[in-house]
């Protein structure tokens, strides 16, 4: 449960000031930075008198890698309702009040920003261009983005802002291709693109064979299911992910598949979306990889049962096995899965993903949760 303030904070670990405001604009506009060492480098980025704001930024942001594969940003809420800057240096800045320089900007610096000049150098209409590191999680294979992107100091209050429009895309759907005929459904389809954000709903297109629309629960979520999906390989086909031009999905023109199921799924009340719920801090955005983390397993789960599960489903089986030790509180198992490859663990993945598991003597299933694991082996 969040804590109502007047105004909304984000506990950033990062170690650049100019990446800071360069990752955290696009969601919102960023009012103050307080950069402080305590276990290391954190800083707090206030946002105006919104929730919504610290709530995008934190759904979007927390566990992504600002480059690939390193400075992964850990977000959470942070206590106080407003940040007191007294001027703006390497350690603070407020961008209402620019007049607050105590030194010449620069004067001191012994090596070169990462990302060049400070946006704030230019306050007023014509704010200076940041060039887009080529590396960064924001870049799409699947279209081209413009090099420059302009940061005004006072983005408008609406969401999506005209600036994260072109640097994140205009539409919450993505449009999946190279789809496996008989082996992808829709079910198969959310177990993948859920570890990246909430989905909403999945559509085959039947004009389009082996494509779908996936609606997801915010234009993040489309960037970051585009960034670790697109070219991965699903049962022997190789996936195309990129942001599609419809805003919305529409259950028309519904058909059977050819595993007799729907082509049309609404998952929007589902409660195995995991951005939604107050545990969503906890999601790691993870690239595929060959070891899957499970969880919420019955306690009484063993390895030849998963062994059992795999096979049962015609999925690959994993190589190596490792339970977590739990606490004697805990009713359900985690631990990982190790497969030979990255292929085969995204198909099992994709297919075991939200399997439920009966239990005698208990009435409702454990649903096994599986996702990409940061461990690269065990």
């Amino acid at each position: 449960m969040l804590k109502s303030y007047y105004r909304y904070f984000l506990l950033v670990l990062s170690k650049q000031f100019d990446v800071l405001y360069t990752v955290c604009n696009p969601v919102g506009n960023v009012l103050r930075i307080v950069i402080f060492k305590r276990n290391g480098i954190q800083a707090m980025v206030e946002y105006p008198d919104s929730l919504s704001d610290a709530q995008k930024a934190k759904l979007a942001l927390n566990g992504a890698d600002i480059y690939s594969g390193c400075c992964t940003l850990k977000i959470e809420y942070a206590r106080p309702n407003r940040l007191n800057v007294v001027r703006n240096d390497n350690t603070s800045w407020d961008y209402t009040k620019p007049f607050l320089l105590h030194r010449e900007r620069g004067k001191g610096r012994q090596r070169q920003a990462i990302l060049g000049e400070h946006p704030s150098n230019g306050y007023g209409p014509h704010c200076p261009l940041l060039t887009l590191p080529t590396n960064s999680r924001y870049r799409r294979s699947s279209e081209q983005v413009q090099d420059m992107i302009s940061y005004p100091p006072l983005l408008p209050k609406t969401f999506p802002s005209t600036s994260s429009s072109s640097l994140l895309g205009s539409s919450s759907v993505a449009m999946v291709s190279g789809l496996h005929p008989s082996k992808m459904n829709c079910s198969r389809i959310f177990n993948l693109f859920c570890l990246y954000g909430n989905v909403e709903k999945v559509k085959f297109m039947k004009s389009v064979p082996g494509t779908a629309l996936v609606e997801m629960g915010d234009e993040y979520a489309v960037d970051r299911a585009v960034t670790h999906l697109n070219g991965i390989k699903v049962f022997g086909k190789k996936l195309n992910v990129c942001v599609s031009k419809q805003q919305a999905v529409i259950p028309s023109q519904v058909f059977e598949l050819a595993d007799c199921s729907s082509s049309y799924q609404d998952f929007s009340l589902t409660r195995n979306n995991r951005f939604s719920s107050a545990h969503s801090s906890r999601n790691i955005i993870q690239p595929p990889a060959a070891v899957l983390h499970f969880y919420n397993g019955p306690p009484t789960l063993t390895q030849h049962q998963l062994l059992k599960l795999c096979s049962e489903h015609n999925v690959p089986s994993f190589i190596k096995f490792k339970v977590f030790d739990a606490k004697p509180s805990s009713k359900t198992l985690s631990g990982l899965l190790e497969f030979d490859s990255k292929t085969e663990a995204i198909e099992a993945l994709t297919v075991l993903n939200h399997h439920q598991i009966r239990i005698p003597g208990i009435s409702n299933p454990f649903t096994l949760k599986l996702c990409f694991s940061t461990s690269s082996h065990l």
